[in-house]
């Protein structure tokens, strides 16, 4: 089909660029949207939140809040960094390229600490090492004073903490990469007249700097999104600063306002992770052998050894010997009809979450297969930026929005039907669901895309050919070989959900806690112990998508 032009020529559609003939009232496209103005919706209000600004709160944290909130973000963010870049690289290094006794123990185990959730190990490292803990207490049995002992409620305490609660990001990146290079670099190095120091600093690790980069940016954009640790330490950041500003002076525009500097910090770390990750240059990984790696001998074997096994335990077999220790001694007070209320609100909230986000995950990755050209790219792309933003973020951003609605619809009952309506909106699961849908996305998206990216193009063409088009074959085709991921991305949204403590606390219902809150609410009040239960059940619901991450890397 053609349409003439005055000078006789004529122009088909095919001439015309694919993204100015794009059919956007296509339903697989217009979910798209809806999903990614979900996205920029709380974006939106909380960046023009500085239309209004709060003259006065602003003024009083100015005075008192506001320089401490940056000086403490600035020496939490360095120090966490630091930290996970050097336990990160020492452990991949000696993992995947060296061998000593317990190294295929230690090349899966070092993982383990991903399932302890950060503000989990916070209050258990408290309770351990604080003054009227088992350690400052054995000290002044042993020696009569504990004085000397480090302060555990301090900016080092927190960081140490957070290092290692975070670290296994910088592992897992920089151990994959370091398996595709073995020791044939640090050979190659060696035979140019480098000394092994000299060439592992000079060729090895900058040859491995964009995947500790990448995982460093990931720490960065956790540590600035930690709510609960902090708030165990009374260290004060843009996220505790954010919830007194709710809840402490009920002031939501001030919230916003914070939560737009917090949005500022974490778009510019972002658009520094995707450079780094542009740099990336990707080689066929062959598996190792035992020749491929290092000999430890001597005493280096067992200082290998001892190291792995030290951060091991640190970081989860102490703490998960502790909660057990407290959750044995209060089980008969703790295990009652409450408990199993929590139990089953954080389920109800984890499996009605995972089914939803992973449902809309799953029509994005077929949307992005059907129409592969750049405006739905780019929707898919905003759709998944949630990962980004901070759970007080979104809850700041996600709750005004709904409250104006709420309000309009109560005003326009009013004024229409002279009916006094309540609160329709406000307090309800849906305000949490959309803000779980918006964090959550990219961790069932990806998991569901890489999975699809396995259907071949012939299978789909081979689909049509026998009548099946759109959904049916969305159903009848995709769904059954897309088995593997999508169980990977409910276990992922599962766990994450069940562990996510800010925007549950900050939006749910009133009398919905949940493990998470209940943990929250108990360390407030400096109760160790009895948090000691919800905290082991999350622990154990977290090792899930670890055992996940495993049997997948094993099958990959």
């Amino acid at each position: 089909m053609s349409n003439p032009l005055p000078n006789g020529t004529a122009l088909t559609t095919r001439a015309v660029p694919s993204f100015l003939r794009l059919q956007f009232y296509d339903g697989w496209r217009l979910m798209t949207i809806v999903v990614a103005a979900m996205v920029i919706t709380p974006l939106s209000v909380v960046l023009l939140s500085w239309l209004n600004p709060a003259g006065e709160i602003w003024g009083h944290l100015s005075e008192t809040l506001l320089a401490d909130l940056l000086i403490n973000t600035f020496w939490l963010v360095t120090g966490v960094s630091t930290g996970t870049v050097i336990l990160g690289v020492s452990l991949a290094w000696l993992t995947a390229v060296c061998d000593f006794p317990g190294r295929k123990f230690f090349s899966w185990s070092l993982l383990l600490p991903l399932a302890m959730p950060a503000y989990v190990l916070a209050f258990v490292s408290l309770g351990i090492f604080d003054f009227s803990g088992p350690v400052q207490s054995l000290l002044r049995h042993w020696f009569g004073s504990s004085h000397w002992f480090p302060d555990i409620r301090s900016t080092a305490g927190v960081i140490t903490v957070l290092t290692l609660a975070l670290y296994p990001y910088v592992y897992l990146l920089t151990r994959n990469a370091f398996q595709t290079q073995g020791k044939r670099m640090l050979e190659a190095a060696e035979s140019l007249g480098c000394s092994p120091r000299r060439a592992f600093f000079r060729v090895v690790l900058p040859m491995a700097r964009p995947w500790i980069a990448g995982g460093t940016l990931l720490v960065i954009m956790e540590s600035l999104a930690d709510f609960g640790a902090v708030s165990i330490f009374n260290y004060d950041t843009f996220t505790t600063a954010i919830y007194k500003a709710w809840f402490g002076f009920f002031s939501l525009s001030a919230a916003a306002q914070l939560a737009s500097c917090l949005i500022v910090l974490v778009f510019v770390i972002i658009v520094a992770e995707q450079r780094m990750r542009s740099r990336m240059r990707f080689s066929e990984a062959r598996q190792m052998t035992r020749g491929d790696r290092i000999q430890l001998h001597g005493l280096w074997r067992f200082l290998a050894t001892g190291y792995a096994l030290a951060i091991l335990s640190v970081a989860f077999i102490f703490p998960l010997l502790q909660l057990l220790y407290w959750s044995l001694e209060i089980f008969h007070e703790e295990f009652t009809v409450r408990y199993w209320q929590l139990v089953w609100h954080s389920l109800t909230l984890g499996v009605t979450a995972a089914l939803l986000i992973c449902g809309v995950a799953l029509l994005l990755a077929y949307t992005a297969r059907r129409h592969p050209d750049l405006p739905t790219t780019g929707l898919v792309r905003i759709a998944n930026l949630g990962y980004a933003l901070p759970g007080t973020v979104l809850a700041v951003g996600i709750f005004i929005p709904v409250a104006a609605i709420d309000n309009f619809i109560i005003d326009l009952g009013e004024t229409l039907f002279g009916v006094e309506l309540g609160q329709l909106l406000q307090g309800t699961l849906l305000i949490m669901l959309l803000a779980y849908l918006v964090r959550f996305m990219a961790a069932g998206f990806k998991a569901i895309d890489g999975a699809m990216h396995r259907v071949t193009p012939s299978i789909d063409e081979a689909a049509r050919l026998a009548g099946l088009r759109g959904l049916r074959l969305l159903v009848t085709v995709h769904l059954p070989m897309l088995r593997s991921g999508l169980l990977t991305a409910l276990t992922l949204v599962f766990v994450d959900v069940m562990k996510e403590m800010p925007i549950t606390l900050m939006t749910r219902p009133f009398g919905w806690d949940t493990l998470a809150v209940k943990i929250f609410e108990l360390t407030s009040e400096g109760e160790w112990e009895r948090a000691a239960l919800p905290a082991i059940t999350l622990l154990f619901s977290g090792l899930l998508p670890i055992v996940v991450l495993m049997r997948k890397s094993e099958r990959d």
